[in-house]
This record gives C-alpha cells, structure tokens and sequence, in this order.
C-alpha cells in the first residue's frame, strides 16, 4: 500500500479538529492512520463492525461505529465527546466510498459536528495515481489542505440549507487537492 502524504504539517498536533476526507476504498482510514503521528478517530458505517476480526482493526485505529441514515445520537455524543476532549474526529465527508473515485455529494454532519463544537476542518483527500479506485499496490497521495475555522464556514444561524453550503464548501477544498495530486501524478 504505498503512499506519500503532502502537507501533513498542517494538522495541528493538539487540539479538536475534524478531518474530513473523501472515501475511495475500505484502506481509506489505514492510509490516514498511518500518515499522521497523531490518533484520529473515525465514524465507520456499523456494518463494518459485524466481522469481528476486522471490527477489531477498525477499533484498534480509533474507529467507532454509526448506524448511518438513522440519526445515530450516540455516535453523534461520541464524535461530541471526542472534540471536546480536544481530540481529532475523522469523518468521510461523503458518507459512503465512491465506486468510481469521483467525488460525490457531501453529507452536513462533518460540518454540523465542527460548527457546533467551534473546531476547525482539515480538509483530506486521498488520491490513487489511476484517479479511480485503487487497486492493492497503486501509488496513492494523502494530502491535507488548509485548516478551515468554523467562521470561514459561513454558518449564521445553523440552518440546513448553510450546513449544505459549507459542506460543498469544504468538499470543494478536498476536489482541489484531489485535481492538484492528479496533475503532479502527471508528471511522474
């Protein structure tokens, strides 16, 4: 599973922040554990968590379970916990892996959860050098962007519609790094 991480240096070392990545492959959290010294937490689709071999791993890399489309609050007290704790929260901002490796519609909870606990984003993306899914060996960036704080989200009132806006928001950041690593794979 090669990788090479940019812009690593721009998660804080202390402090709550939630990580928001896209999500192409069930590698996805592996690759960000192994690209930061620092523990990130995850929310991982409880599916996942019913092997339990592998609902070991998932756990042993900080991950926890959600019932996704359910409006899971103790997932959701978790992710809360975590952020107050100062810790940081990984969150696949599209709520399920792209099959194709484009990028899908973001789902508001990442930023709903970074609004309401006054913690900044990082925007994450993973890119395969195919651009697609990655195959077991390919050559993958995992790349970090500028922290985004919670008053850049333009979030006044808490309403749907600007946790949608602020999502799109930061799933924009994450396309630019995406396009920016394809272009540099290019070159190669």
């Amino acid at each position: 599973m090669p990788y090479q991480v940019n812009d690593g240096d721009n998660m804080p070392p202390t402090g709550k922040v939630v990580v928001c990545c896209n999500h192409i492959s069930n590698s996805d959290p592996i690759r960000l554990a192994f690209s930061q010294r620092r523990q990130i937490f995850y929310m991982s689709k409880s599916e996942l968590f019913k092997n339990k071999a592998f609902g070991l791993i998932l756990s042993g890399l900080g991950a926890f379970p959600v019932q996704r489309g359910k409006g899971d609050m103790s997932a959701i007290n978790r992710a809360q916990e975590l952020l107050q704790n100062g810790q940081a929260l990984g969150v696949f901002i599209e709520g399920t892996r792209s099959k194709t490796g484009e990028p899908l519609q973001p789902k508001a909870g990442a930023v709903m959860l970074a609004y309401k606990n006054n913690a900044p984003i990082l925007p994450c993306c993973i890119t395969p050098k195919s651009g697609g899914v990655p195959k077991a060996f390919e050559k993958c960036m995992v790349s970090f962007g500028k922290l985004i704080q919670p008053e850049e989200l333009g979030i006044e009132r808490g309403t749907g519609t600007e946790f949608r806006n602020a999502s799109r928001f930061v799933m924009n950041k994450i396309i630019e790094l995406r396009e920016r690593d394809l272009k540099a794979f290019e070159k190669m």
